[in-house]
């Protein structure tokens, strides 16, 4: 009796054991499904998309917005869509994909995009963000830089042109070129958290505020 009292308070560990570990693995692919298709966390590291996003602004990237993607080669399995102006955006930097950027939407495929003295102009349409702002009155009359006098270029086919609210400090399409939608991540739509490193403070305020 004895001896069948040890097996089955064994057993009863072995399979309390195996429910622990079980929950643990579903959890854990739970977690890695969620965070390769449907949300992501940021920390938003530089300036450029000042005053929208603030340095040690946390942010929600919802990555089923665009379509289900194939994690490896990124082709889109499920089209639900792709970004549009004004669209928010975290995506891999072209010149080197292991980095993600985050920057504003100005220009979809087929867009025809000029800057002409710090204005922006989209198909020959001055285009004013709220979000956007300029804190260097400078001009730099361009090409080179090009951060004030740019183009006109045509956005390609299957790809984007996508600039910082900070226009003075960005690096950006200006710069690099075109953000192909293979490289888009996901939509930017909530702050969760946000940190100022500086006052050693957190932005209270900002926590829960929606993207736009």
């Amino acid at each position: 009796m004895h001896n069948r009292n040890l097996l089955l308070a064994e057993n009863k560990k072995k399979s309390t054991f195996r429910e622990y570990t079980e929950a643990i693995v579903i959890a854990l692919i739970l977690a890695l499904f969620i965070r390769t298709f449907v949300v992501q966390a940021f920390k938003i590291p530089s300036g450029s998309m000042i005053p929208t996003l603030l340095i040690g602004d946390h942010i929600l990237v919802n990555k089923f917005n665009y379509g289900i993607k194939n994690p490896f080669n990124r082709d889109t399995l499920v089209p639900l869509g792709n970004p549009e102006r004004n669209d928010v955006i975290v995506f891999k930097f072209p010149e080197n994909p292991s980095q993600d950027f985050i920057k504003r939407v100005v220009g979809v495929t087929g867009d025809r995009i000029k800057i002409k003295n710090k204005k922006l102009f989209v198909n020959g349409n001055l285009v004013e963000l709220e979000n956007a702002v300029h804190l260097d009155s400078s001009i730099f009359p361009g090409p080179m830089p090009p951060r004030d006098n740019y183009g006109p270029v045509t956005v390609p086919p299957n790809s984007l042109f996508v600039m910082g609210d900070n226009r003075d400090n960005s690096h950006d399409s200006r710069f690099w070129g075109f953000v192909d939608l293979k490289a888009v991540k996901g939509k930017a739509f909530m702050l969760y958290w946000s940190w100022n490193k500086e006052k050693f403070a957190v932005r209270w305020r900002r926590i829960g505020d929606m993207i736009h």
